[in-house]
């Protein structure tokens, strides 16, 4: 884990997060556009090393947060549906269906999936069941840490980037096209772009840490920043909290090519 640095302690810092192989891939940047690229092993170790005396963070993480369960008077969340419906033609696939919270503590895939539809009427999908761990990790911490609720806030990738472009990216993350269009939209935006990237690329292994997944938690960092100059948006326009108290949304940047 990286060792904790003075110079987070008494600045502003724009922190965005996507789950990576070897645990929690984060981008952070400062009002001047300096930056840090950091992995964790732990949501927690990352939290403690943002945020452990330090009140000027938000953090921005490309995992769902509040979850359906059998409390809930609803099977779905409405943030998701929404989100498909404004990636459409292109990416609304990148939307995972989001697991009921009683799914995510099953012991295996089939059992996942039984809970699921028992509690939500549809059975899981073996993408959502990969990012099953990083969720329950997530609602493990934010359950038992109040003081990360308000700074840990969601996001989708692919929901920030239709809002800076203001359209859905044509190209899968995954294509080399697809890469290029979001990294020259990030340009557009971060000065510190290309330097982030290649800083990323030669620190971390891409066993550990993915092309994409730079630039998911770039696009979550820049959101982050934009929210202190421009505020934020939600998906849908008042969420829903779950029976824990999390809301079940999905948070994007105002930014004047999504409202053209």
């Amino acid at each position: 884990m990286p060792k904790l640095q003075t110079l987070h302690m008494d600045k502003k810092m724009f922190v965005g997060v996507d789950g990576c192989r070897a645990g929690w891939f984060a981008v952070s940047l400062t009002e001047t556009d300096s930056f840090g690229v950091f992995q964790f092993p732990k949501i927690s170790d990352l939290y403690s090393y943002f945020c452990d005396g330090n009140t000027h963070v938000r953090i921005l993480v490309d995992i769902p947060i509040g979850l359906v369960d059998s409390k809930s008077n609803f099977k779905r969340r409405f943030c998701d549906v929404e989100a498909r419906s404004l990636l459409r033609p292109y990416r609304q696939s990148s939307v995972f269906p989001t697991p009921c919270r009683e799914a995510i503590y099953a012991k295996n895939y089939e059992s996942a999936c039984d809970i699921n539809e028992e509690v939500t009427g549809k059975r899981l999908t073996k993408q959502t069941w990969g990012i099953v761990p990083k969720i329950r990790e997530m609602n493990d911490f934010l359950i038992a840490a109040d003081s990360a609720k308000e700074k840990i806030i969601e996001i989708h990738p692919e929901i920030c980037f239709w809002a800076l472009a203001g359209k859905p990216m044509k190209y899968s993350k995954k294509e080399r096209e697809g890469f290029n269009e979001r990294k020259k939209l990030l340009q557009e935006i971060c000065t510190s772009t290309d330097e982030i990237v290649q800083n990323a690329l030669s620190k971390y292994r891409r066993k550990d840490v993915a092309r994409d997944d730079i630039l998911d938690a770039l696009v979550a960092s820049v959101t982050a920043k934009l929210s202190f100059q421009r505020g934020l948006k939600s998906i849908p326009k008042i969420p829903e909290k779950d029976s824990q108290g999390l809301p079940m949304q999905i948070v994007y940047p105002t930014f004047r090519r999504c409202l053209e």
